[in-house]
């Protein structure tokens, strides 16, 4: 999700003060809308989601008071990005077998370290956690992706509790953003959990991905 809205930010030279947050915000609308429709498809497991979210919530706020270089902050950025861009072209169709139990220390330990991410950066954490519960078998596509929903949400929220205590910059054109991130919320999430996911759409993203991290990671733009 995140990664989307920080990659197009990026091609357009949107300072970091203004991603951060805006990126944080457009989450909250677009992960509950997701996980809604994911949660009514009956794909979401509290038992699992808990000890993420208990480690990654207070962490995520201490992420959010964290003020990084600008350069540094693209940087981070770029490299996180080559996560969803990894998973998008090589594994975009995960088949999970038989699902393991989940380790709630190992979850607790994990979800800390994405939690501090995902305030620092503003990037939700779903995009760390879904290839992680993957890798692990404990949950299948869909499963990965309610939890990941409601995660982001709780991430971003207690991210962006961080950065109101330090001064948050909002783009003028916010509420156009909002509005367009949570229609796109709607239908995603809606054929997402309900009806079929489209491969061309997760080439799409991949490659305004490849783009955004390219300049980040080799370009001063």
């Amino acid at each position: 999700m995140a990664s989307g809205y920080l990659a197009l930010m990026a091609l357009f030279s949107v300072s970091p003060e203004v991603m951060k947050p805006t990126a944080l915000l457009l989450n909250l609308f677009v992960s509950l809308t997701s996980f809604i429709q994911f949660y009514r498809g009956k794909h979401f497991h509290w038992k699992i989601f808990l000890p993420f979210a208990i480690a990654s919530v207070p962490m995520a706020y201490v992420g959010g008071l964290v003020t990084v270089d600008g350069d540094i902050y693209k940087k981070i950025l770029g490299i996180l990005l080559v996560v969803p861009i990894v998973r998008f072209l090589f594994f975009a169709n995960i088949k999970v077998g038989e699902l393991k139990q989940s380790n709630p220390y190992l979850s607790l330990l994990i979800g800390a370290a994405i939690g501090f991410l995902s305030g620092l950066i503003g990037i939700g954490g779903g995009i760390i956690l879904s290839p992680v519960l993957l890798l692990l078998k404990w949950t299948d596509m869909k499963q990965t992706a309610a939890i990941s929903a409601l995660f982001i949400f709780v991430n971003s929220l207690s991210g962006l509790a961080g950065q109101l205590t330090r001064g948050i910059n909002f783009s003028p054109d916010m509420y156009a953003y909002v509005g367009v991130a949570f229609v796109g919320g709607i239908c995603g999430a809606y054929y997402g959990s309900l009806k079929f996911r489209n491969n061309i759409l997760k080439y799409m993203l991949a490659v305004v991905l490849i783009v955004a991290a390219y300049k980040l990671l080799f370009t001063k733009a």
